[in-house]
């Protein structure tokens, strides 16, 4: 056994001491930013050596009230001090009831009844159930492209074979179709797709299943695909569709829920109602909490013992969410909907600016730079080819010489990530802004 380095106090004593006891100890994991964190607040985060860096990638979306929240840490020290645990399921409490409620008030149409889980896939999954019992039906239709969880279900919906390589999913009721990814969109002129495009999901209904559809699952802005935003009536297309197969419409506002996009949840931007709505990230700012949420006649297709989670809806994590809910209707929201507007403009005159900056997409403050190879032709002949050596180098180059911690995503792992603190500054965003300027004219 190797000796555990620590500092005075009983903690680690330096970047290097934490990343060996990750090498020995911690599964291999995904470790690319490359950034051990000893303190983190508002959007900057401090390792173990002291520096610094400016934040624009908030924990892969999840800090959206900003690192140490005051009013959060508050709410789940307080509910520390009550109580911990107690299985929600089993002795109801103040804390998840409170959240069900505000949750039944704040999300989109006639959504009302929460299950709680502890992630973003375990809501993908149990949505599955849930759609699969009310409907009676069984096969699911999802994104190319998109991506909803690692486990066996949730991975069976994402359509990137890179999650799943070694590991296929054992779900086989699964189709999918295609994404609305205008800038390498093969059927579209130009840059954009148009709603026409979301008829492919007929084609795909009547060639790839049996007519036995349960639901049909897409992200209202596709994160891990590399932000792809959906072109004017693309989503009210899928929906109708979807109805029209007697199935019910699942959004996945995993990563784009709770102020995100600009407005609390992202099917806002678009004239859609989810059947049933998957939420988690952002919803207590850090602590472990998903849910997914249905009108009533829905969700009370779920029998006792159909669905359950021993930590699901844990009261700290609960009270922590209706904190980071109080938090962003509080003005949090509407600023991250202005300043990403002004970074949007920022972020297009980089396609003048770079060459190989092929589109810049987003809303709100999720926002995705594109990097290409150009002169060359990329996949499907309609951009030029993705450029994912260019963007890990942007991304160190942020790292190293401007302490900004951005991420880099995509299908082609192409697409540098704003998707910081909603709490971030105009100048902090500026900051941000610079140093991908630099990291650009260095890189190429």
């Amino acid at each position: 056994m190797s000796e555990q380095k620590t500092d005075s106090a009983g903690g680690r004593s330096s970047n290097e001491s934490v990343v060996a006891a990750y090498d020995d100890y911690v599964t291999p994991i995904w470790k690319s930013l490359n950034v051990p964190v000893e303190r983190a607040s508002g959007c900057t985060l401090e390792d173990a050596d002291g520096n610094e860096y400016l934040d624009v990638f908030s924990g892969i979306s999840v800090t959206n009230v900003g690192h140490g929240n005051e009013a959060v840490v508050d709410a789940a020290k307080e509910q520390l001090d009550t109580f911990v645990h107690g299985c929600s399921y089993v002795h109801p409490n103040e804390p998840v009831a409170d959240l069900a409620e505000r949750i039944a008030e704040v999300t989109p149409g006639d959504l009302q009844k929460s299950f709680f889980c502890n992630s973003g896939t375990e809501a993908v999954e149990g949505a599955i159930k849930l759609a699969r019992k009310y409907t009676g039906s069984k096969e699911v239709i999802a994104l190319e492209m998109g991506f909803h969880g690692r486990t066996l279900g949730s991975l069976a919906l994402t359509g990137n074979k890179a999650y799943k390589q070694g590991m296929a999913p054992t779900i086989n009721d699964v189709a999918h179709t295609a994404p609305p990814y205008g800038y390498r969109c093969p059927r579209c002129e130009g840059e954009q797709c148009d709603a026409d495009c979301a008829d492919e999901l007929e084609r795909v209904i009547g060639s790839h299943t049996s007519g036995d559809l349960a639901a049909v699952v897409v992200e209202p802005v596709m994160g891990e695909a590399g932000i792809i935003v959906p072109p004017e009536g693309w989503l009210e297309r899928v929906q109708e569709i979807t109805h029209d197969h007697g199935a019910l419409l699942v959004l996945d506002e995993v990563q784009t829920g709770y102020g995100r996009t600009g407005e609390l949840f992202a099917s806002e931007h678009f004239d859609v109602e989810p059947d049933i709505l998957t939420q988690a990230k952002g919803i207590a700012n850090g602590l472990p909490l998903g849910a997914f949420t249905a009108p009533a006649e829905i969700a009370d297709a779920f029998e006792s013992g159909d669905h359950l989670s021993t930590f699901g809806g844990n009261p700290v994590a609960c009270a922590a969410a209706l904190a980071t809910i109080d938090e962003l209707q509080g003005g949090i929201v509407d600023d991250a909907r202005e300043r990403g507007e002004w970074l949007g403009d920022e972020l297009a005159a980089l396609e003048e600016e770079y060459g190989v900056v092929g589109q810049t997409r987003g809303l709100g403050l999720m926002w995705g730079v594109e990097l290409v190879e150009p002169g060359t032709t990329g996949p499907q002949n309609v951009a030029p080819a993705p450029d994912a050596d260019l963007a890990a180098a942007v991304s160190e180059h942020l790292r190293e010489e401007s302490n900004v911690v951005m991420g880099v995503g995509g299908y082609y792992k192409n697409v540098m990530r704003f998707q910081p603190p909603l709490t971030i500054t105009r100048d902090q965003l500026e900051v941000a802004l610079d140093g991908l300027r630099s990291a650009l004219e260095a890189a190429t």
